[in-house]
């Protein structure tokens, strides 16, 4: 692989392109602010102006969402794993029917695997632009968004109107539901009782660790985040690795399916048959499969580093024993 070819499997975060009519709540006040980046895979963005930058299956998607202060993102839920972990700023994240059954506070680094079939909403709670990376288990991330009910009806109150098909349409721009295609429903009390609104020890016991904890696990070697032997026990159909400067090495090797590398802190340096290039926070790089390569920091000062790569495990809820 040469370094050009390599270049295309990097999306480098300065070159992401935001939508920022991605989801039903793109209207709604509070919530109009914020941006969705699609970085590897369609994800669940509900918007025709989404921009993907690599196709490539991977068995998952990353993507990312990126808002100013104060701006959230609405309450919804997921049919597969939605695991975060914070790049910029300081973040809130909250859960339940109405978004009150618990919250908890995120900092640079810090990363999350919230348990599917909960309502879940974030919002940044910093004083500068923010920005979370997030990786949606299966190839179709789940088939979509699950909103709570209020979402959608205060949605339609601003213009917005989703549709069965998953689709967005804009009664601001004149658009209307198609001939045939009925409004996405909203969930009857009696589904709703389907969605559990778990404690805090439920779900920051489960799903958070933090960012200092993962660099001292770290230190002599990489560490499993998230996995069946991971420190978050789950399955959803990819791991989740960490490293720092004290567990890269120079050792090259490779995995027989397509692997992305995400730098948190420090500047790397992939070193592939062919070439080599360096990774900066925020940027995410798609290894190919079989092509023998590592990663190692390319300066002095901290460095850290996620891992994620899928595995054979079907893509479905979070796997609690």
């Amino acid at each position: 692989m040469t370094p050009s070819e390599m270049e295309a499997r990097i999306v480098r975060y300065g070159d992401l392109q935001p939508c920022k009519t991605a989801f039903i709540d793109a209207h709604t006040p509070g919530s109009d602010q914020k941006e969705n980046f699609t970085i590897i895979g369609g994800g669940v963005s509900e918007s025709a102006d989404q921009h993907v930058h690599i196709s490539i299956p991977h068995g998952f998607n990353i993507g990312a969402a990126g808002q100013p202060p104060k701006c959230r993102n609405s309450l919804h839920s997921h049919r597969t794993a939605e695991v975060f972990f914070v790049l910029k700023g300081r973040w809130r994240f909250f859960w339940g029917r109405y978004g009150d059954a618990g919250e908890v506070v995120l900092e640079e680094g810090d990363i999350i695997n919230i348990p599917t079939g909960i309502f879940r909403g974030f919002e940044n709670i910093g004083t500068d632009y923010g920005m979370i990376m997030a990786v949606l288990g299966g190839d179709d991330a789940g088939g979509g968004v699950i909103w709570a009910p209020q979402v959608i009806e205060d949605a339609r109150d601003h213009g917005l109107v989703l549709g069965q098909n998953g689709k967005l349409y804009d009664s601001k721009k004149g658009e209307s539901l198609p001939e045939g295609v009925s409004p996405m429903p909203v969930l009857s009390e009696e589904e709703l009782k389907s969605y559990p609104e778990m404690t805090p020890a439920q779900v920051v016991g489960y799903g958070v660790r933090r960012y200092n904890d993962l660099m001292a696990l770290a230190g002599k070697k990489p560490v499993l985040v998230i996995g069946e032997t991971g420190v978050i026990r789950d399955k959803p159909g990819f791991e989740v690795g960490f490293l720092t400067r004290g567990s890269a090495t120079t050792g090259m090797h490779a995995h027989d399916r397509p692997s992305v590398l995400m730098p948190v802190r420090g500047h790397w340096r992939l070193i592939w048959e062919g070439g080599e290039a360096v990774l900066n926070p925020g940027d995410t790089c798609s290894v190919p499969a079989e092509l023998q390569h590592t990663a190692v920091p390319a300066m002095t000062g901290e460095a850290s580093m996620y891992h994620i790569v899928g595995t054979d495990d079907p893509a479905g809820a979070t796997w609690l024993k």
